[in-house]
């Protein structure tokens, strides 16, 4: 293959016309596709809005295409569609996460929820540790909302090494970084 050539993940066969599908009529593209679709979905996005915020980049019709599984999508869209999903490329496909693990959506007496649109805004060595923890957290749970993330217990230890605090006091220092939402 050339190296200007794109490799399309999802279409299933190769150049000849002759399928290395093993997945059956569902096929790779379509498992691709689902994965688009729960990461837009996921945002909060639908297929106009991402055409909009992505300057026409990737059009509603042609997304949707892929969603479905009709349409392959290549190696570097996919990467340009996981840049402005804001998520890891191999989340975009399937099997390449684990299985998710169960998501507390609660918050309980010594969890918080984090205002991750507050933490973008943010400067500093702390504020970039905290943001590389809490994205391999979305990560683990494979949630990719991208504005709010719920902490548990276990993981406000990490949180509170991270903001130089005691455990006790890692609420109020995400309060007054103006991350703590609730």
């Amino acid at each position: 293959m050339r190296e200007h050539e794109d490799v399309n993940i999802g279409s299933g066969a190769n150049r000849d016309g002759t399928g290395d599908r093993e997945e059956g009529p569902e096929g790779f593209g379509r498992a691709v596709g689902e994965r688009l679709r729960l990461i837009r979905s996921q945002k909060g996005l639908s297929l106009q809005a991402v055409e909009a915020d992505s300057g026409e980049e990737f059009k509603a019709s042609v997304l949707g295409a892929y969603e479905r599984g009709e349409r392959a999508i290549s190696v570097p869209r996919l990467a340009r569609l996981a840049a402005f999903y804001r998520v890891p490329v191999d989340q975009l496909l399937p099997g390449a996460q684990e299985e998710p693990e169960e998501v507390v959506r609660e918050a309980d007496s010594h969890g918080a929820k984090i205002d991750l649109t507050r933490l973008e805004h943010l400067g500093g060595a702390e504020s970039d540790m905290l943001a590389r923890y809490l994205h391999m957290i979305q990560v683990q749970r494979q949630d990719f909302n991208g504005r709010m993330l719920t902490i548990r217990r276990d993981d406000m230890r990490a949180i509170a090494c991270i903001l130089g605090v005691s455990y006790e006091a890692a609420d109020s220092r995400l309060a007054e970084l103006g991350l703590s939402m609730g």
